[in-house]
């Protein structure tokens, strides 16, 4: 059997930009285990503007697949869409049967051939990050922090000098008329001026189409993912399952005990501002259905212990926000963690190993001490690829 898997990225969203490849690690590991099992696998990632509205995002997903999967051919094979953080809303809204997407009714044909979305760590109920990144400082921390993430995960960390003057202007958070907008824009300049002339001309117009199209954030709000749930229905004939973690809550004691290791103090001083950021819920929108379901609350209490509060995050979406579905996999790891952009504390040999392998290094950069590694990571492509299996015809 061939399994046609497309992936659709988040919020920091691209295919590739610098030498920072999006889906490197789940792709792979997608393509090996199906492989494994004796099956075909195509993959393709949508490239999508980072922070365009939802809808756009899905028409691009939709022209993708339309212009890669043969349509006409009805035993070509199961199609699969997975998504990280907005990916996840792109999957869900171009499957729906009650929205309307402006594209011929042939561009859709292939509907009848998706067999599974997948959701990972997607904001199926908003988060409250997306309100601080619809203000005007907040654009602008959005444009230095995807840039800072961009060029940490291609270097393995940025100068120390250009984050901490991140950190700086983030410290005006609570004080929002205090927030230092030229601070974000002179980190953001210092970091595409890193890179060569290739790559820091993609790394420009990549933080210049988060600052010309802002209405992902828009739809992200709380307020307005009380509307896209009410319009946005599951296809009665696809699986839908997400995986979620949430992060450690971050704290005073955390950030000392890093003090030898200057980098992954601010590091850490970045998660920290972004959590607290998502932690800030309205109980009117709290960012979580009603109920999780059975299973679900089930799982979660399994490996957590005791259900997780609405408060908990991932630093980028709340935990609660993330269950859409099956709930397959859950565990503690940071919104970059579960694509596999973690801190690898595997021994030297094992590492290079696995780059001998072809396993390309896994590199973090927002230390939320999730302890999330290779172990994890494995458990959770294993657990995607079961639902896929699953839910594939025989």
């Amino acid at each position: 059997m061939r399994h046609h898997i497309y992936l659709s990225p988040g919020m920091f969203g691209f295919g590739r930009l610098a030498s920072y490849d999006y889906f490197t690690h789940v792709e792979r590991a997608l393509v090996t285990r199906l492989r494994a099992r004796g099956d075909d696998v195509v993959t393709h990632v949508a490239h999508v503007s980072p922070t365009a509205s939802i809808r756009r995002r899905a028409l691009k997903l939709t022209e993708l697949v339309a212009s890669t999967c043969d349509p006409t051919n009805p035993r070509a094979g199961p199609i699969h869409l997975i998504g990280h953080s907005t990916g996840g809303l792109d999957a869900r809204l171009v499957a729906s049967p009650s929205v309307a997407l402006a594209v011929r009714p042939t561009a859709l044909a292939w509907r009848g051939r998706l067999a599974s979305v997948t959701t990972m760590n997607a904001p199926h109920y908003g988060t409250p990050l997306a309100s601080f990144f619809t203000t005007a400082s907040g654009e602008r921390a959005l444009r230095a922090l995807s840039a800072l993430t961009v060029v940490a995960l291609s270097f393995g960390s940025p100068p120390l000098a250009v984050a901490r003057a991140v950190v700086a202007a983030f410290s005006g958070v609570d004080r929002s008329i205090g927030l230092k907008v030229e601070v974000f824009d002179r980190a953001t300049e210092a970091l595409i001026h890193l890179l060569d002339d290739v790559r820091g001309t993609d790394l420009r117009e990549y933080v210049d189409a988060i600052a010309g199209d802002q209405g992902a954030m828009v739809q992200l709000m709380p307020e307005a993912m009380d509307l896209y749930i009410a319009g946005v229905e599951d296809r009665p004939d696809v699986v839908y399952q997400s995986t979620a973690s949430m992060a450690p809550s971050p704290s005073a004691r955390m950030l000392l005990q890093e003090l030898w290791h200057p980098w992954s103090v601010v590091s850490s001083a970045v998660f920290a501002m972004i959590y607290t950021l998502t932690s800030r819920l309205d109980r009117r929108y709290p960012c979580a259905a009603s109920h999780a379901g059975d299973d679900n609350e089930q799982l979660l209490a399994r490996v957590f212990g005791r259900p997780p509060g609405a408060r908990a995050n991932d630093g980028a979406v709340p935990i609660r926000s993330q269950i859409w579905g099956k709930l397959v996999w859950a565990g503690y790891g940071d919104h970059l963690d579960v694509l596999g952009h973690f801190r690898d504390s595997s021994p030297v040999k094992e590492r290079a190993m696995a780059e001998l392998e072809g396993d390309p290094p896994h590199v973090d950069w927002l230390y939320s001490r999730s302890d999330f590694g290779r172990p994890q990571f494995a458990s959770l492509m294993d657990a995607i690829v079961e639902g896929i299996i699953a839910a594939s015809p025989t």
